[in-house]
């Protein structure tokens, strides 16, 4: 399938709409306990078990919609399933909290690895957004790598020592904004290592 453009709107709807209806929908139903199957299941639960197969929907959508599918995207929908389904198998909504933990884990880590390989894995999948020089892809994905460590740490904070409710909010609002503020801090990299498109880049 040949990649197709969509408007930014929707692609960001698609991309942000099932965490949002996560927090509505957990607002909703937070105090409640629901019977299934003679297991009770709280608010927590049964919101974590609607926002897997939304996530997996709205996943399916921007493929079937753009014809491409980053593997962030996949590794995160990957993560989001097992952890998800850990979550409603065990009636545990500690697996759920330690998914962002894990996929931040992952990505620093695989961009650790390409660094200690003097390269930048995080170029792959974010090349036609942001053309860099291969200096300012290397210092992007030092901070990049760093930064994802520090949220992985930050979550194990939050969903540790606070409540749900305190998590869900951080989980939602808080990671979101820092992954937008982190990058906007990178807008001197941009303007310093912006790769000169009418030049091969030496690195190819």
């Amino acid at each position: 399938m040949s990649e197709k453009k969509i408007s930014p709107g929707l692609k960001l709807a698609l991309e942000l709409g099932p965490l949002v209806l996560f927090f509505v929908g957990y607002g909703r139903i937070k105090d409640q306990t629901f019977d299934i199957l003679g297991t009770q299941y709280n608010g927590f639960i049964l919101a974590t078990a609607l926002f897997v197969p939304i996530l997996a929907f709205t996943t399916w959508l921007l493929y079937h919609l753009t014809g491409k599918i980053s593997k962030m995207q996949i590794m995160t929908l990957v993560l989001v399933v097992i952890f998800g389904g850990l979550t409603v198998w065990f009636n545990d909504e500690r697996f759920f909290k330690m998914k962002p933990t894990m996929i931040y884990l992952l990505f620093g880590g695989i961009l650790g690895f390409g660094l200690l390989r003097g390269q930048s894995y995080l170029r792959l999948v974010m090349e036609e957004a942001m053309p860099l020089n291969h200096e300012g892809w290397m210092i992007l994905t030092r901070r990049t790598c760093a930064f994802f460590l520090a949220l992985a740490v930050a979550n194990e904070l939050v969903w540790r020592t606070m409540s749900t409710d305190a998590w869900v909010t951080f989980k939602t609002f808080g990671l979101t904004a820092a992954v937008f503020v982190f990058f906007m801090a990178q807008s001197r990299l941009f303007q310093t290592h912006a790769a000169d498109t009418h030049a091969p880049d030496e690195d190819k």
